[in-house]
């Protein structure tokens, strides 16, 4: 892809997603992701209805009038977004192909963070590390974080989420929020996600098509399998094919839900040819009640 015609799609993006930002994902971000805990902050005089176990006995013994200690939240975080690259990411059966979901959902997330005050950070991988960027602040970063997800070429062929969840253990020891954002189509990784969720604050959005799960009835079709390369002719006019393959990704999801939950980390399934909005903001929601 040209550059300009990167450049556009990036500032096509930033439009998109600003709104939702400014008016929507920003006050879910600051409330779903706490800050790392209190830090003193001054001493005021004691006021009526103050919780006396906050009085600074020093500073009243000093004053002769009674003074508490007010603390605020350290908000400043780091958020790593860690996406999925591989080819199966640009399978798409609607307008979007899950690469773009995913593109889409790493700005929405960046853009808040930076509302915030908050780090971003950028991990590209497929069967291995495609890309690093080490978190910063501010527009023009996140800026070229977007530009990377349209302009960087997988050289991988497949999907390795270890690899990815290794990457970001070895490198990151402070605890930060930690975003993986792909179809998770892949085995193996559940003992670093264990080490992820206990390290970091940890959450999935697994983004999907609606056709990797419902066969059309369009008779035999050749399907690539883009991180084998291997071809399959599929006769999708037998109604037991398209049932037996229904109920399969069906298992594969469900079995992903189970995995996921009994990890303890937080989820959310996303489709090509769904809004995000109300999956994403009902998550950040439950995460704000249980914390």
């Amino acid at each position: 892809m040209r550059s300009k015609d990167i450049f556009k799609k990036v500032r096509a993006l930033e439009i998109r997603t600003k709104g939702l930002v400014n008016n929507l994902f920003g006050g879910e971000y600051l409330s779903a992701f706490k800050g790392r805990g209190m830090a003193f902050s001054e001493v005021r005089p004691y006021y009526f209805g103050d919780d006396i176990r906050l009085i600074d006995w020093n500073v009243t013994a000093r004053s002769g009038e009674p003074h508490v200690k007010i603390f605020q939240e350290e908000r400043e975080q780091t958020l790593f977004l860690c996406v999925d690259i591989s080819p199966s990411g640009l399978f798409g059966s609607f307008e979007q192909r899950k690469m773009d979901l995913a593109t889409e959902l790493a700005a929405v997330l960046a853009f808040s963070a930076i509302k915030n005050n908050d780090k971003v950070g950028l991990l590209l991988f497929s069967d291995k590390v495609e890309l690093f960027i080490p978190p910063r602040k501010g527009r023009l970063h996140v800026l070229r974080l977007i530009r990377e997800l349209y302009a960087t070429e997988p050289e991988g062929k497949g999907t390795c989420i270890k690899t990815a969840l290794s990457y970001v253990n070895r490198i990151q020891r402070r605890r930060s929020i930690v975003t993986i954002i792909s179809d998770m189509q892949d085995e193996g990784y559940e003992r670093d996600l264990k080490v992820m969720n206990k390290r970091h604050d940890l959450i999935c959005l697994c983004v999907d098509d609606e056709l990797e799960t419902e066969l059309p009835n369009i008779g035999l079709v050749p399907f690539l399998d883009s991180e084998t390369g291997n071809w399959m002719l599929t006769d999708t006019s037998d109604k037991k094919t398209r049932e037996a393959f229904r109920k399969k990704r069906l298992q594969e999801r469900e079995e992903l839900h189970k995995k996921l939950n009994k990890l303890q980390v937080d989820h959310v399934h996303l489709f090509t040819n769904h809004s995000y909005i109300e999956p994403l903001v009902n998550m950040f929601q439950k995460r704000q009640k249980r914390h």
